[in-house]
């Protein structure tokens, strides 16, 4: 017969729980980090649709669709990443965002044609981007969180 007391919390790992108001803070501020990435290069692009689309024109995309995928992709980089930052439906834009990343990995950071020191640097590209996934993938789980429009708009329903 053992002795042994079970642990105090609910969690079999027995980690150290993080109080909420602090775990809220930190969704929070992961969602402005993550977010705001894509909200400054969607701006970008925008402001200069012309640019980016022959800039995809040049990675091999048909020219004939560059203005019409060009508006798109910068579009959901840009409003995604608003939608992030602001937590609006936080687990529809992370799932939107991370359909968006694996597009834009594979159109951009096409490591396995280069060679050399340009490989390496696509490779660290393509291996960001994976990463970025990964975060996108932590908030469709967590959702945004307290201070998030998610949060405001099911609490004034």
């Amino acid at each position: 017969m053992s002795t042994a007391s079970p642990p105090s919390s609910s969690d079999p790992l027995n980690r150290p729980s993080i109080p909420p108001n602090w775990a809220d803070t930190i969704i929070l501020l992961g969602r402005i980090l993550i977010g705001g990435i894509f909200v400054q290069s969607g701006f970008g692009k925008l402001m200069g649709l012309d640019a980016f689309a022959a800039g995809l024109a040049a990675r091999g995309l048909p020219a004939a669709l560059m203005p019409v995928l060009a508006t798109i992709g910068a579009s959901v980089e840009f409003f995604g990443g608003l939608a992030i930052v602001f937590g609006l439906m936080t687990r529809c834009a992370a799932l939107l965002m991370i359909v968006f990343v694996i597009v834009a990995t594979l159109i951009s950071h096409r490591f396995w044609v280069f060679q050399g020191a340009e490989r390496r640097a696509q490779t660290v590209q393509f291996a960001k981007n994976v990463a970025i996934i990964g975060g996108f993938l932590f908030l469709f789980v967590t959702g945004g969180g307290r201070y998030s429009l998610d949060r405001w708009w099911r609490s004034n329903k």
